[in-house]
């Protein structure tokens, strides 16, 4: 599921501006980049399911590996984790209102802080 209007996808941003502030929100990067591309994941385990909120972008310029980067954000979405399939984001998908909402609560505040370090 698309989460919409929330401004980050259309940030542009420094990776390592991106690397320093997501965190504080959960939205971590591990092995989940390349030379072009990274992903910032949240994992929210709300009683019997596994979601995980996704924030992805695109090296407009430079080297993810390098660390230097400037990233084009794009629309965040939200998934549901299938043992042992993987994560499904299609809109048959069934999330909770409250962690819609909550998902959303965070990518406002991750838009206002990263906005305001432009």
């Amino acid at each position: 599921m698309y989460i919409e209007n929330t401004g980050l996808e259309n940030l542009k941003i420094d990776l390592n501006t991106l690397d320093e502030i997501l965190p504080q929100y959960g939205l971590i990067r591990a092995g989940q980049w390349d030379y072009e591309r990274v992903t910032y994941d949240r994992k929210i385990v709300i009683k019997e399911h596994v979601y995980y909120l996704r924030v992805q972008g695109v090296a407009l310029e430079g080297d993810v590996g390098a660390h230097d980067a400037y990233i084009q954000l794009k629309k965040p979405i939200l998934g549901k984790y299938y043992y042992p399939h993987g994560i499904e984001y299609g809109e048959d998908e069934n999330f909770p209102n409250s962690l819609v909402s909550k998902c959303e609560e965070t990518l406002v505040k991750v838009q206002k802080e990263l906005e305001a370090l432009r």
